[in-house]
């Protein structure tokens, strides 16, 4: 990227931390503002900012920020406290997920009648995964139930880890019927081999890595700073390994999370802290390259369908898949249509789209990213502008329930952002 882009962002990052303290319980996020902020230094607007969208810089940003967000939001889940104490993210992960995924590739199917079964299951994987980065003022907000948004919070730590292997196997067996019968098997091949050699090895570096960082940390041999940039290495490491061994290096970063969380939980503080502040740079960093370069890159693209696949994924796509989930938890109907509307489409959305999806210039890539680019956009609108006026009317409607369901004490699983105190 050029010196002139660094500098416009490094102006609005600088803006934005004036008037942060102001604006953190406004409609006003800041993935709305960096992705409007792009948009308005992009080819769209001042044409500030001139980024090659298949160029090295957005790949390369773009692998960074997936390795570190799926390890660092695997790493926050504890998996025996959810089990334990989480009844709600469970469900929404191991029914909710799947529906969710299944209403996306129906509907697709539906809305784009020329589209081929598997690229209409990949759109909707690509698309399955929550950012609770959209919805900051609810997984925050203490006037919230705990269980309530303690749920989507583990939701959207693990859903991205858990769709990523479905969005493998979607793009293998998409190649795979465009080819010859030759290329089909290699396709298949490889996508198999992605989604099993990189768990191993992720669990393999996880545990082995977060071992002797414990172990060295006992003994008095590193430094703090150490211990936190080890728990980092661990993460390039388990990425670097499985892309050497034919496996995919953003599983394996993912099942390292959650190796090293759960099994090696005291060097999780400084992950913690690194995507309170660090992470936060990367974040905002491809919201603004998401309106500066995908949004113009896709314009013409935007259809009817485009945006009728947009409204139904944000809605009944989403919603009716958690409610039926939910079913039998005792909970009410409040909070039903509340876990349902608050599952933002975001970061790993951008991030799953460009990766498999960059450098693909079929019709039907270009239907995939740009419906895909036009749902995130509508999210970090609409999720964006409610977080905060629905969190204040949810916790109204629960105060008036008195003892049930939402209000059961949960154990906390640390978020990847602080709590505020908004009511």
């Amino acid at each position: 990227m050029e010196p002139q882009t660094f500098l416009v962002l490094a102006v609005g990052l600088i803006a934005f931390g004036l008037v942060s303290a102001k604006l953190s319980n406004s409609i006003l996020t800041a993935p709305i503002l960096f992705v409007a902020f792009g948009i308005a230094a992009g080819p769209l607007g001042l044409h500030l900012v001139n980024v090659d969208f298949s160029g090295e810089a957005i790949e390369l940003i773009a692998e960074i920020t997936l390795v570190l967000v799926l390890y660092t939001d695997a790493a926050r889940i504890d998996v025996r406290t959810l089990w334990r104490y989480h009844n709600l993210p469970s469900r929404m992960l191991l029914i909710g997920l799947p529906l969710t995924i299944l209403a996306g590739a129906l509907a697709a199917l539906a809305i784009f009648p020329g589209l081929p079964i598997f690229e209409a299951a990949l759109l909707a994987a690509i698309l399955a995964p929550t950012d609770a980065a959209l919805g900051q003022a609810v997984v925050t907000n203490k006037a919230v139930p705990v269980r309530i948004r303690q749920t989507l919070n583990a939701e959207s730590g693990l859903n991205d880890g858990i769709a990523l292997p479905v969005v493998l196997v979607f793009v293998s067996l998409a190649m795979a019927m465009e080819g010859p019968a030759q290329s089909a098997s290699e396709w298949i091949t490889f996508g198999a081999l992605q989604v099993t050699l990189g768990p191993l090895a992720g669990l393999a570096v996880g545990y082995a890595g977060g071992r002797l960082i414990d172990r060295a940390s006992e003994a008095g041999w590193m430094t703090r700073a150490f211990q936190g940039l080890g728990a980092l290495a661990v993460a390039l490491a388990a990425f670097a390994l499985a892309e050497l061994i034919g496996g995919n290096g953003f599983i394996a970063a993912f099942v390292a999370g959650v190796t090293v969380g759960n099994v090696h939980r005291g060097m999780c503080e400084f992950l913690f802290d690194f995507v309170e502040e660090e992470g936060q740079l990367l974040t905002l960093l491809t919201f603004f390259l998401f309106g500066a370069v995908m949004v113009p890159q896709v314009i013409d693209d935007i259809t009817v369908s485009v945006f009728l696949y947009a409204v139904a994924s944000l809605t009944i796509v989403r919603i009716i898949p958690v409610i039926l989930s939910l079913l039998g938890t005792g909970l009410n109907l409040p909070t039903w249509l509340f876990l349902g509307w608050f599952g933002p489409r975001g970061l790993a959305s951008i991030l799953f789209a460009l990766l498999v999806l960059g450098e693909n210039e079929s019709a039907q890539a270009a239907v995939i990213m740009a419906t895909v680019v036009m749902t995130v956009f509508l999210s970090v609108l609409l999720h964006g502008v409610t977080a905060a006026p629905g969190a204040r009317w949810y916790s109204r409607v629960v105060g008036r329930m008195g003892e049930c369901e939402e209000t059961q004490p949960v154990t906390e699983i640390p978020t990847r952002f602080r709590d505020t105190n908004s009511n």
